[in-house]
C-alpha cells in the first residue's frame, strides 16, 4: 500500500476518522513562543479581573489576509454572517460551516482596507478559507501567515503583525495615559487608532477580560518596543503581562468554546477539501481526546446554535451549509452552559496522582486542562442517559473552582446537577494521555459567561447573558 498524500487518502487507510483523531499523537494544543508564565498564571488569571493584563497574541493564531475584488464574495459563499453591513474600521467574528451545517471553526475578521480583509484565528478557518478562495473561481489574493511554530528550540521567529489585548477593569486609564490624553471608547468590534511611543497602531475595541479593552496591532519589527511601553504604562495601573499557561483558560470565564472539531471528515461535499488537506495539516494532525466515543465522526459535530452561535445564522444570503441549517428547528438543539465541577469529585480527580496502588485518573492540568486539540467529554443525568458535551476544561483562581464550557440538551435548567464522566475508556495512544481509570466528577449547570462581570459587562451577543 502506497503511503498517504493528503487527508482523504489518510482516512481511507486508517478506515474510520474517529480512531485516527483520538489516536492523535500530537498531543495537547500548543500556545507558542510566549513564556508560560511570568509571575505565576494564578496572580495573572486574578489580574484581569482585579487590576488588568496585557495578552500576547502574536504568535497562535494564523493571519489571512484576502485582497482583491472578490474579497467580500468569498467570505459571504463562505460565512453563516451577514455581510450586509460591513464597513472598513469593523470587524466581525466569521463562522463557516460545511455542506453539512456543522461548524469549521471561527475567528475574527478584519476589514482592514476597502477590499482588504484579515482573518485571524486558528487553522481550520484559515485553511477553509484558502481552499475556496484558490479553487472556487474568485478573483482574490490571498497572503497566509501561519501561526509560530509550537517548539521553536531558539530560532528566530517571525510574524506579519504583532497583536497585543490591553484588557481588565484599570485597561482604559492605560490606554488613556498611552495615547497621552482622553480615548473615545469606539463600539464594540469598531477599529481605530492608538499613539503608542511616537508609532500609530491600530485598534479594535474588544471586551475579552469583561471590561471594555482594546486590542491592538502592528508591524511585526514594532512588536519588542510597543509591548515595553505598554509595560512601562501600566505599571503603576498593576498591569501584568499573561504567559500561554494563563492566556487559555481566559475562555473559561468569558464563555468562548475556541476548538470544535470541523465538520470535514465526512461529506462526500467535502471530499476535495480533504484530498487538498496536506498529511501536516491541522485537520489530519488533529487529536479528539475525551470520554464520549461514538463510530460515527459525525456525532462529534457542532452546529452554530450548540456554540451559541445562533444568532450569527443570517439566510440573507447563499453560502455553504445553508440548505443544512434551514432545516434544523433552533428550539430543539442543545445550548451553550457553563458547567461548574464540584470540589470534592475534582478534589479527588487531582489527589488520584498519589495514588501508588492504582493508575489514577487523567491527569487533570492547571489552568488548562485539556489534553487534546479538540475535547468531548460525556455528561450524563442522574440515569446515565447523555445530555451534552463538555467541551473546554480548566480551573479559575478567580471563581476557585473547576470549570468547563458545554453544549446541553435544551430541557436542562440551569441550576441542575449532571456529572462529567472524565478521561477515556478505553485509554488512547495520545501522548498526553497516560493510563488512567474514568472518574465521574457532579457538575452544576450555570450560565455563560460564568463570570458575572462578563454577563453583566461584555456586549450583546455570544459571550453575553443575552446569549
Amino acid at each position: 500500500m502506497s503511503s498517504p498524500s493528503n487527508l482523504q487518502e489518510l482516512l481511507d487507510q486508517a478506515g474510520n476518522p474517529v480512531d485516527l483523531l483520538r489516536n492523535s499523537k500530537i498531543g495537547a494544543y500548543i500556545y507558542p513562543v510566549v513564556p508560560a508564565e511570568f509571575t505565576n498564571w494564578q496572580r495573572e488569571q486574578r489580574a484581569w479581573r482585579e487590576t488588568a493584563v496585557l495578552f500576547d497574541q502574536s504568535h497562535h493564531m494564523d493571519n489571512l489576509i484576502i485582497r482583491g475584488k472578490d474579497a467580500l464574495k468569498l467570505l459571504q459563499d463562505t460565512a453563516i454572517n451577514s455581510v450586509a453591513n460591513f464597513p472598513v474600521n469593523m470587524a466581525k467574528q466569521l463562522v463557516p460551516t460545511a455542506s453539512n451545517g456543522g461548524v469549521i471553526g471561527d475567528g475574527i475578521l478584519f476589514h482592514q482596507e476597502q477590499d482588504e480583509y484579515v482573518y485571524v484565528g486558528r487553522a481550520p478557518v484559515s485553511n477553509w478559507l484558502l481552499f475556496h478562495g484558490e479553487t472556487g473561481g474568485y478573483d482574490v489574493d490571498i497572503e497566509v501567515d501561519r501561526r509560530s511554530p509550537g517548539r521553536p528550540y531558539g530560532k528566530a521567529v517571525s510574524r506579519k503583525y504583532w497583536r497585543l489585548q490591553i484588557q481588565g477593569p484599570s485597561a482604559w486609564p492605560i490606554i488613556e495615559k498611552l495615547q497621552g490624553g482622553p480615548v473615545e471608547q469606539v463600539k464594540f468590534f469598531r477599529m481605530g487608532t492608538l499613539t503608542i511611543d511616537g508609532t500609530e497602531v491600530r485598534t479594535l475595541r474588544h471586551g475579552m477580560a469583561g471590561a471594555p479593552g482594546l486590542e491592538l496591532w502592528g508591524p511585526y519589527e514594532d512588536a519588542e518596543r510597543i509591548r515595553n511601553a505598554i509595560l512601562e504604562a501600566g505599571a503603576e495601573f498593576g498591569l501584568e503581562p499573561v504567559g500561554s499557561r494563563a492566556y487559555s483558560s481566559n475562555t473559561l470565564e468569558s464563555g468562548w468554546i475556541p476548538s470544535p472539531l470541523p465538520a470535514i471528515y465526512s461529506s462526500e461535499a467535502e471530499r476535495a477539501y480533504r484530498e487538498w488537506l496536506p498529511l501536516n495539516s491541522y485537520e489530519a494532525t488533529n487529536a479528539l481526546a475525551g470520554s464520549f466515543v461514538s463510530d460515527d465522526i459525525e456525532d462529534y459535530y457542532l452546529n452554530p446554535w450548540e456554540l451559541g452561535y445562533g444568532s450569527f445564522v443570517k439566510f440573507d444570503h447563499d453560502f455553504i451549509g445553508r440548505d443544512a441549517l434551514e432545516k434544523i428547528d433552533p428550539s430543539t438543539q442543545r445550548r451553550k452552559v457553563t458547567l461548574a465541577w464540584n470540589a470534592e469529585d475534582l478534589g479527588k480527580v487531582m489527589t488520584s496522582l498519589l495514588d501508588v496502588e492504582g493508575p489514577g485518573n487523567q491527569f487533570f492540568n492547571l489552568p488548562n486542562a485539556n489534553y487534546g486539540s479538540s475535547n468531548f467529554d460525556s455528561v450524563l443525568d442522574a440515569s446515565g442517559k447523555i445530555v451534552g458535551a463538555s467541551l473546554f476544561t480548566g480551573y479559575s483562581a478567580n471563581e476557585r473552582r473547576g470549570l468547563s464550557l458545554a453544549t446541553v440538551d435544551p430541557d436542562v435548567e440551569i441550576g441542575t446537577e449532571l456529572r462529567v464522566l472524565w478521561g477515556e475508556d478505553p485509554n488512547t495512544e495520545k501522548t498526553s494521555a497516560n493510563p488512567h481509570t474514568q472518574a465521574e466528577v457532579r457538575v452544576v449547570v450555570s450560565p455563560v459567561p460564568y463570570s458575572v462581570t462578563a454577563r453583566s459587562e461584555y456586549h450583546g451577543g455570544w459571550r453575553s447573558a443575552s446569549a
